[in-house]
């Protein structure tokens, strides 16, 4: 009999962002405005930056942030544990050179990795060097951009989450907007303008010697299979200064959306606007994507782009369910999650062996998951973690003798053990008996084995102050 579910209708752990006060629109199908569009602030940089950029304190503290990150080598396979020395001996003539405007960055390593929807993301690996100086010119840059970012953008930014942009999409939904234009750009990173894209940099920045090296960045050149290809458009994921830059051109098209006084949140490449009625959705999906194409020369794909109920799209890995935006997890998410736990619970290993390599995946997945609730899903998942880790140990003990020993052995009744090792051969269906259960409860994997637990996790970060 099943029983009743309490109500658990979301109340994020996180600070509800400031989305002001909504104003009434003023002609029929117009979305009101949620944030007052600023006016773009006056350049910074004068010809100091480049002295910032190269000052003790900010290599230093770029050198420990890099090193901390640790991450691949790039082309010249030199690694973060031979940066620190590499750039005590080097340090000084490479400062140089960035003063004088004459460094050059070495091409990125082309690496290839899965895309959890198929496909593959091209990742662009700087060498460690070229990672120091891009983490150093990130951190003299930020400031002078994120006071006026929209704050409706959330990927990349300090303070800002995917977590925040769920939160802030829930809220519009809750409001009325019970539409969703959701914009897909092809192949964002590979395929930004570099000439929009250094116009943008030089509103704020004049200082010709840090255009200069991010232009150098942009064209450095990527290296694939031994040879050395040109860049002439793309931001390569892979590289600190990439994040940032990718903010700076879509920073235009948060700009417009203020200005035409949509409801939206944007996190990196991923934007939902939230609108009133489908006319409306159909209207906002054409406009924008001509302002993309026409305005960032970019490219919409509209296979992966529409205009639905929000419940029939995933945003960041989570969809929404009724008026009151009910936070689940998408169904894609659950699927890739079960594939990633069947890969690291391959047999021939012992249990514990197994929860050592769980555990880091499912406090990464839980810290971003849990945090926008989910309750129930979080309990399926724990419960279908537990009963592949009960198949996996019905299979390694094999043997019908072994089994029925170790059926009695934990205080399974010795006529229910011999039915158990007659007719469930099949591990998955011997994993959801009741005698199965009993021998390994749920106690066995997380209270002795130390096996991590979703949904006691998830009772964690809300008990948090």
């Amino acid at each position: 009999m099943n029983a009743k579910r309490p109500n658990q209708q979301l109340v994020l752990p996180f600070a509800a962002m400031e989305t002001g006060a909504v104003r009434s629109p003023t002609q029929q199908g117009v979305e009101a405005i949620t944030t007052p569009t600023e006016p773009e602030s006056p350049v910074v940089s004068t010809t100091t930056m480049m002295e910032e950029l190269c000052s003790s304190e900010n290599m230093d503290r770029a050198l420990r942030k890099v090193i901390a990150n640790k991450g691949a080598a790039g082309v010249d396979a030199m690694t973060v544990y031979a940066l620190e020395r590499h750039w005590k001996q080097h340090g000084p003539e490479i400062m140089s050179r960035l003063r004088s405007g004459t460094y050059r960055p070495a091409p990125v390593k082309r690496v290839e990795i899965p895309k959890p929807d198929g496909g593959v993301r091209k990742l662009g690996i700087p060498t460690v060097v070229d990672r120091l100086i891009q983490q150093a010119l990130l951190q003299v840059l930020q400031p002078v951009w994120e006071p006026a970012f929209s704050q409706h953008s959330h990927g990349f930014r300090p303070g800002r989450s995917a977590q925040q942009a769920v939160r802030q999409a829930q809220v519009y939904i809750t409001e009325g907007r019970s539409w969703v234009v959701d914009i897909d750009l092809e192949k964002f990173f590979d395929r930004v303008n570099h000439d929009i894209l250094m116009a943008r940099v030089a509103r704020r920045v004049t200082d010709k010697r840090v255009l200069h090296l991010i232009r150098a960045y942009l064209n450095a050149g990527v290296m694939e299979n031994g040879l050395v290809s040109p860049s002439t458009e793309g931001t390569p994921q892979g590289g600190p200064l990439s994040p940032l830059l990718s903010n700076i051109v879509l920073d235009d098209l948060d700009k417009e959306l203020e200005k035409r006084g949509h409801a939206f949140a944007r996190y990196a490449d991923d934007c939902n606007i939230y609108v009133r009625s489908e006319t409306a959705g159909r209207r906002v999906m054409k406009s924008i994507c001509d302002f993309i194409s026409r305005k960032l020369k970019l490219k919409v794909n509209e296979s992966k782009s529409a205009v639905a109920k929000p419940e029939k799209r995933k945003f960041l890995g989570f969809t929404f369910k009724g008026k009151k935006a009910t936070v689940l997890i998408s169904e894609k998410t659950k699927t890739r999650f079960k594939d990633r736990i069947r890969e690291l619970t391959k047999r021939g290993r012992s249990a514990t062996q197994i929860i050592e390599e769980l555990n880091p995946y499912l406090r990464g997945w839980v810290g971003y998951f849990g945090a926008c609730g989910a309750y129930w899903d979080l309990r399926d998942l724990d419960s279908w973690l537990r009963r592949r880790m009960r198949a996996l140990t019905w299979r390694a003990w094999r043997l019908p003798r072994k089994r029925f020993r170790e059926l009695t052995r934990r205080g399974v009744d010795w006529r229910t053990a011999i039915r158990m090792v007659r007719y469930h051969k099949n591990p998955w269906h011997a994993s959801q008996s009741i005698a199965l259960s009993n021998a390994l409860p749920d106690r066995l994997w997380h209270d002795k084995l130390g096996l991590q637990s979703l949904l006691q996790s998830w009772h964690a970060m809300r008990t948090q102050p």
